[in-house]
């Protein structure tokens, strides 16, 4: 077996396609069907901001018919279709996408050339069996991390929510880094992506335990419609560019532990939007504003984060301490964070453990 890696441009390949050069060989791979919208407008739109995708591997052998040569695509059959069926103008971009609703022949002319001139990574496969390709593909997955429970929901759905926390994630991922909710390697195992559908189950359904399951079942239930996207992302957008503009000061400290955040976020969303749980069941009433002082709250926030990192928990904060100890995504933990973070933030909250908080 030989491998060569060779670089071809989006215009070659999809004329090695139609002279027949170059075939499908859906043997080789699952769910080889096509991508919905969501998906192949992501895809086509990665390709005009000029970012990389994975390497295709193709397989060269001599036909025994003609003699000639022909290659098959044994990995990468989707994305390849999806840019032949663009290039045919066979379906415009949808989404977020600057270039939404364009098909091919709607670009402008320097937009056309960037995406036939698009530089496609292959790996092309040689003097091979078709025993060894599958041999070799047997040996690249057997080291391949496991997916995690973020990366199997965003493999087995390519619907709308799958695409609303896409966009999402791809808005918030210079705020993760900077602010030191996650590094580079969680982002890429969709650490991100979990939060995201967190927050958004908070927005539904207020202070509430959480498992693997409740997200991919939020995943299956939005996976044809999710007419509550546009409003959530603002929701959302919103108090994300609040911490960011606001809260700079939290940056780097345990308000910005993952499950932390969760709370700081769920808090701010019902103070300024209101969460019919929190307000309903707690007796949380909405201050209709992030926060009425912004000095005190960061005051605030800070005491509880540096109480979180000190593991103070004989001091008066003890209860927000103990919210961030242990089964971080259970209810009473949430319970205990969000309330504290509420009063923290100036909300007026019922419960006495909370009242004269701050």
């Amino acid at each position: 077996m030989q491998i060569t890696t060779s670089n071809y441009s989006v215009i070659e390949v999809v004329e090695m396609l139609a002279r027949k050069e170059l075939t499908v060989n859906r043997e080789y791979q699952r769910g080889t069907g096509l991508w919905p919208d969501g998906p192949a407008s992501y895809f086509i739109d990665t390709i005009l901001e000029g970012y990389p995708f994975p390497k295709i591997y193709m397989y060269e052998y001599i036909n025994r018919g003609d003699r000639r040569m022909r290659k098959e695509i044994v990995d990468g059959q989707q994305r390849i279709t999806t840019i032949r069926r663009f290039f045919n103008n066979e379906f415009a971009i949808k989404g977020e996408s600057k270039y939404a609703g364009m098909k091919f022949q709607d670009l402008a002319d320097d937009d056309q050339l960037r995406f036939s001139s698009y530089t496609v990574s292959v790996d092309v496969i040689r003097n091979a069996t078709r025993a060894e390709i599958l041999q070799m593909f047997r040996r690249m997955n057997a080291y391949t991390l496991p997916l995690n429970e973020p990366e199997k929901r965003h493999s087995s759905y390519q619907g709308k929510f799958k695409w609303f926390v896409n966009d999402m994630a791809d808005t918030l991922n210079e705020f993760f880094i900077e602010f030191g909710v996650f590094t580079q390697r969680q982002i890429v195992r969709m650490a991100d992506a979990e939060l995201i559908s967190e927050c958004v189950l908070s927005i539904e359904r207020g202070i509430v335990s959480t498992s693997a399951a409740d997200l991919t079942k939020l995943y299956r239930s939005y996976d044809e419609t999710f007419q509550n996207a546009p409003n959530y992302y603002s929701i959302l957008r919103s108090t994300f560019d609040f911490i960011i503009a606001e809260l700079g000061d939290l940056r780097n400290t345990h308000m910005m532990k993952p499950y932390a955040l969760h709370s700081l976020v769920t808090a701010l969303i019902h103070a300024q939007f209101g969460i019919a749980q929190i307000e309903q069941e707690y007796g949380v009433h909405r201050p209709a504003q992030f926060v009425p002082n912004r000095a005190q709250a960061v005051n605030n926030l800070l005491a509880l984060a540096q109480a979180h990192e000190a593991k103070e928990t004989d001091g008066y904060l003890h209860r927000y301490v103990w919210g961030c100890e242990a089964a971080v995504n259970r209810s009473p933990r949430r319970y205990a964070r969000t309330m504290s973070i509420l009063r923290a933030i100036g909300a007026q909250v019922p419960d006495g453990e909370y009242a004269n908080l701050f």
